[in-house]
């Protein structure tokens, strides 16, 4: 089967398309037939190594030291079952299936072995594959925040980051949760917002939210890059600082700070990646409350390309990857 192999740390040249065998599903395990992926910033972390220094040596020794060994990208998937394990009892041969591959990651190939227990379930009946491969890793991310947010009808939400994958999704989370939200981020993404209902948008390439006098009940910063005084400030009474991305442990304890001290959270922590979880997500979506935005579509073969244009930061939404199509 084909598959994209990481050579190398570092250019998108060291993603090299390469023919390994067909896995194997264990017992507890589905094989999954890939029909698309994306390029998400796990993905592009893993590849240049863009680590705070805390976390470069585990990383190290989970993908390879000096270089990769044989590692391959892509953390979430849609495609079909083709094989069950014996003691599989969720899915059977055939089922149309989107989920994600966690820290395994293995999605840039045209099969994976994936456990049944894991995020992973039936398709969304109103989805394609490439719309619902983008819905996994970014959208239990932003359920996880928003949930910690603890969301009340009426407030007022901004998300920082708000024209990527997890951003888009939380949009449209903070909307169903009855928020009134506020977007942030590049001139070219601001209409994108709109269109996935962002009540008003702030352009931070003219504008600094820090600044302007307005304060948020929740501030989400996707990234964790934006001004941490300067968003602490910017909340109200009792306001939640959401911070995603790597955060390093001079955040963690500045927040951990700010908690104990006053009446404002800072919440830090990735998502647990739970299949009840992805269900909701699931329901939602069937309901029309939610879709995925994708920019772009690359092919397998075309993996590196996908890579340099995320790379740019002109990405809105999703980039995905078409592995296999009929």
């Amino acid at each position: 089967m084909k598959t994209i192999v990481l050579t190398n740390y570092g250019s998108p040249d060291g993603l090299q398309l390469t023919e390994v065998e067909k896995p194997t599903p264990k017992d507890n395990e589905v094989l999954i037939r890939v029909r698309a992926t994306t390029v998400t910033a796990g993905d592009s972390e893993i590849r240049t190594l863009n680590f705070p220094i805390w976390l470069m040596l585990p990383i190290r020794i989970y993908v390879g030291f000096i270089k990769p060994r044989n590692f391959v990208l892509g953390q979430e998937l849609a495609g079909d079952i083709e094989a069950v394990g014996k003691d599989v009892t969720r899915f059977r041969e055939g089922d149309t299936v989107f989920g994600t591959t966690g820290f395994r990651f293995g999605a840039y190939a045209e099969y994976t072995c994936l456990p049944e227990v894991g995020a992973l379930a039936i398709k969304p009946s109103n989805m394609t594959y490439e719309e619902a491969a983008a819905v996994p890793v970014a959208g239990l991310e932003a359920l996880h925040f928003m949930r910690k947010a603890n969301i009340q009808r009426g407030e007022k939400v901004l998300i920082v980051g708000a024209g990527g994958s997890i951003g888009t999704m939380g949009i449209q989370l903070a909307r169903y949760f009855g928020a009134e939200v506020t977007g942030v981020d590049s001139t070219g993404k601001l209409d994108m917002l709109r269109s996935i209902g962002a009540d008003h948008v702030i352009d931070y390439t003219q504008e600094d939210f820090t600044r302007n006098g307005q304060t948020y009940d929740v501030i989400f910063d996707v990234m964790g890059k934006s001004s941490f005084s300067g968003s602490i400030h910017a909340l109200k009474p009792n306001g939640r600082y959401l911070l995603g991305g790597n955060s390093g442990p001079s955040q963690m304890l500045r927040g951990r700070w700010v908690s104990m001290t006053g009446t404002k959270k800072v919440i830090i922590g990735a998502a647990s990646q739970r299949i009840e979880d992805l269900v909701f997500l699931k329901e939602l979506i069937e309901a029309g409350k939610m879709k995925s935005v994708i920019d772009r579509h690359y092919t397998l073969e075309q993996t590196a390309e996908a890579h340099r244009y995320v790379e740019t930061g002109q990405k809105k939404g999703n980039v995905i990857i078409m592995v296999a199509r009929d």
